[in-house]
């Protein structure tokens, strides 16, 4: 049996702008990845609302900085033979640091996080996939407009750095805004189809990396 670790924030766990709440567990892509690969691969999935790469949101009411959340995540499910980072749509915030190339160096910390992670029993280090997240939109919906001031626009630049973090750290790269886009409804989140088409077109990636 290998696994997957899907570690990111509220794309990952299927946040549904039309409710607001909770996309069907078949609809969420770790779910649409899991049913591709079949029974050989168990797919786990650690998306937290909110979580960024390696800042702090001291609004939040709990703990969404995604480099101290890593290790135990690591540790709780280990042995991994892989794992999927699909982190940086937080980032965007101004509040929180409102610039790809923050994103991309707040990537780079959790690759390193991964590649000297202490195992709890031996094990291959786990390969790195890194997933950058469809751009944001531009919303009527004032609060998210007001939150994410700006982000459309850096947002855009995320899978051009992503793309360079990936060749420099030797790790599989996929722009999920390839076959993905945000909903109007709050010009962040995606819709039951679009976060399937994620998971569906992750599944040919993951299993070509999965071969022995």
């Amino acid at each position: 049996m290998q696994t997957v670790l899907c570690y990111g924030d509220s794309l990952t766990w299927g946040y549904d702008a039309d409710g607001p709440g909770r996309h069907a567990y078949a609809d969420r892509w770790p779910s649409v990845l899991q049913a591709g690969l079949g029974d050989g691969v168990q797919v786990i999935a650690d998306g937290l609302n909110g979580r960024t790469t390696v800042y702090d949101d001291h609004k939040a009411e709990c703990d969404r900085n995604g480099a101290r959340t890593l290790p135990t995540s690591l540790q709780t499910h280990s042995p991994l033979d892989l794992v999927i980072l699909l982190l940086g749509t937080n980032d965007m915030k101004p509040e929180i640091a409102g610039n790809a190339l923050l994103s991309m160096q707040g990537v780079r910390r959790l690759v390193t996080i991964i590649r000297h992670h202490p195992w709890p029993i031996p094990q291959t280090e786990p390969q790195v996939l890194i997933v950058s997240p469809p751009k944001l939109a531009i919303t009527d919906d004032m609060e998210f407009t007001a939150m994410f001031a700006g982000a459309p626009q850096e947002s855009a630049k995320l899978a051009s750095m992503y793309t360079m973090l990936a060749d420099e750290m030797g790790c599989a790269f996929f722009d999920a805004g390839t076959v993905a886009n945000v909903t109007p409804v709050d010009g962040v989140h995606l819709d039951a189809a679009n976060t399937r088409a994620v998971g569906e077109a992750l599944v040919p990636v993951v299993g070509s990396m999965l071969k022995p």
